[in-house]
């Protein structure tokens, strides 16, 4: 079910408000996390609103979430040495924030960041 109001991440994509917008495809779209939690800390967010999280993108859409993570692996080998972790917050308990899905793809001294393990 499609937001009533844009998300930050559609705003971002046309252009409302101002982002780099590091890599995309026809489908998705990837931008620096504007609070990093590692030192390559990027999100990979698909073009389309209508998926709140993972879960229902996965079940609707399973490509469209292959294409995201091919991104996500794309940008690690580019943005660091290709080793990344990929993050999908589920729900306002798990620390998600925009219900528009999105990755966290997190790379880099992750032990440094509190993330290794």
């Amino acid at each position: 079910m499609p937001m009533s109001e844009p998300s930050i991440f559609t705003r971002i994509l046309q252009g409302e408000i101002p982002s780099e917008i590091l890599a995309e495809t026809e489908n998705v779209f990837a931008i620096r996390d504007i609070a990093p939690k590692a030192p390559v800390h990027l999100l990979v967010i698909p073009k389309t609103a209508q998926y709140r999280n993972v879960v229902e993108l996965a079940a609707d859409d399973p490509a469209l979430l292959a294409e995201m993570v091919g991104l996500a692996s794309s940008l690690a080998g580019e943005h660091a040495d290709g080793d990344f972790r990929l993050v999908f917050n589920t729900g306002a308990n798990a620390g998600q924030t925009v219900f528009h899905v999105h990755a966290h793809v997190l790379a880099g001294s992750l032990d440094e960041a509190g993330l290794g393990g």
